[in-house]
């Protein structure tokens, strides 16, 4: 089930800092409030049996029976209502948006898309809030420790003269004996008041900056707050329109329920990757025509291309996945950790991309394709291999929470489920640590694997 985005680790960070500068003498401020033609021959049954496995019933859905599934789905809306801290009249309206679009799976598929995309910019600009917001921390730092060492200093001064002024030379006669003392104070004195008025000027620039500290991470805290908003609007929204679509299903065919059941059986047996992979893609490719190769695929302009992805109601991919080179989807926001070829660290060379993510980050579908296996597998956490057809699949591991169904079909960018609080499985454990989720994606053909860098879009962001 999706988990609430808000950041612990920012709050405390945005906390601290607020905290910390709230006895500064700062002006008057508002108050703030804190923060599928290639679609290979699957075993499924025509037309019912093919809408049922797109729309992904569990094989645990259809084993208790036809209205078992609305219960379930209800559950978890509730669960993840009682997360939310929207009010109850957005949480209603959004409700009442999505059932507008009952029975409209082009509209719901588009509206899924829309509404990860919008988590992903979300994800992006509260990670540099983030970042900002630390930056604060060590400016903030930095100038309390500059006034703290003239604390002392200053006192000093002043100490000397309070005691100048308790025992002042005499003002009009001086005596012989006691006119080097006067002459001594007096240079003192002019010596003195310059340096204690620099001083006074450096203090009173490092208050400023304080309080222009103090009013940026009130600013960013407000950012912050927005975009939280944002990422638990759109969780609603995700969570309801896959509970939409899942509603919609009577009961899962037998054809179906039975691919399930193979596709778990098969990942029982399989001791790896690539067993796994190629076991599962040998069974979708029965009785199939043999893909074609990559240089015989017609050429497709990059309008025709992006006129195929925008087909919300598409039930096959938009185009041959070959054609998709640099249009695929970044399944989540995060720095790449461990590049393709690079060394695991673990001894091996890595066949995929290693990407740290934010705790409890989105995923998405890289590309149009069917789901071969979604689950637990081995120590890689959870994970979601896709089939895009013409020999080629993607595997995604080190999930925490998968959303989408064995036999389903998913347009490229829609969610596939979100990431854990640390790093699942043994991806990157040596050299990245557990701290951090991260995210492990391989792009095979024929089951080799292949670096996905260059199947990027170009405007995709990954924070």
């Amino acid at each position: 089930m999706p988990r609430r985005p808000a950041s612990t680790v920012t709050a405390m960070l945005a906390g601290a800092l607020l905290a910390s500068l709230s006895p500064l003498p700062v002006p008057a401020q508002p108050e703030s409030t804190p923060a599928d033609a290639l679609r290979p021959a699957l075993p499924l049954a025509p037309s019912g049996a093919e809408e049922a496995g797109t729309e992904g019933e569990t094989a645990a859905e259809a084993a208790t029976g036809a209205e078992a599934a609305p219960d379930a789905n209800a559950v978890d809306l509730e669960q993840v209502e009682a997360s939310l801290s929207l009010s109850r009249e957005r949480i209603e309206a959004l409700k009442a948006e999505i059932a507008a679009m009952e029975g409209d799976r082009a509209q719901q598929n588009a509206a899924l898309i829309a509404a990860a995309q919008r988590v992903k910019l979300a994800e992006i600009e509260v990670a540099d809030v983030e970042e900002r917001l630390s930056d604060l921390i060590v400016r903030e730092l930095e100038v309390r420790g500059r006034l703290d060492g003239a604390d002392a200093e200053i006192a000093n001064v002043l100490a000397a003269l309070e005691r100048i002024s308790l025992n002042p030379p005499p003002a009009l006669i001086v005596d012989p004996d006691d006119a080097l003392g006067s002459a001594r104070g007096a240079m003192l004195i002019a010596a003195i008041v310059p340096q204690l008025r620099a001083r006074a000027e450096a203090v009173s620039t490092d208050l400023q900056a304080l309080t222009a500290i103090k009013e940026a991470a009130l600013a960013e805290e407000e950012t912050l707050k927005a975009n939280h908003e944002v990422l638990e609007e759109e969780q609603l929204r995700i969570a309801t329109l896959i509970a939409a679509r899942k509603q919609g299903i009577v009961q899962m065919s037998a054809e179906l329920e039975a691919e399930e059941a193979e596709a778990v059986a098969l990942a029982e047996r399989a001791s790896t990757l690539r067993e796994l992979i190629g076991a599962l893609s040998e069974r979708a490719a029965a009785g199939a025509e043999p893909p074609r190769e990559d240089d015989a695929m017609p050429a497709l302009s990059p309008e025709a291309i992006a006129l195929a992805f925008a087909d919300a109601a598409r039930t096959q991919p938009a185009v041959p996945f070959p054609l998709a080179r640099g249009y695929l989807a970044r399944p989540a926001n995060g720095t790449e950790a461990v590049a393709f070829g690079a060394n695991d660290g673990m001894g091996g060379i890595a066949h995929g991309q290693s990407i740290l993510t934010r705790a409890e980050a989105q995923v998405v579908a890289p590309a149009d394709g069917w789901v071969l296996y979604r689950g637990p597998y081995l120590n890689y956490g959870q994970i979601v291999i896709l089939n895009g057809g013409g020999g080629y699949t993607a595997l995604l591991a080190g999930l925490e929470t998968v959303s989408a169904e064995i036999g389903q079909f998913v347009q490229m960018g829609e969610p596939l489920g979100t990431m854990g609080s640390r790093t699942i499985g043994r991806n990157l454990t040596t050299s990245a640590g557990n701290a951090q989720p991260t995210l492990y994606i391989e792009l095979r053909r024929n089951n080799e694997p292949f670096d996905p860098a260059l199947w990027w879009a170009d405007n995709e962001q990954t924070g």
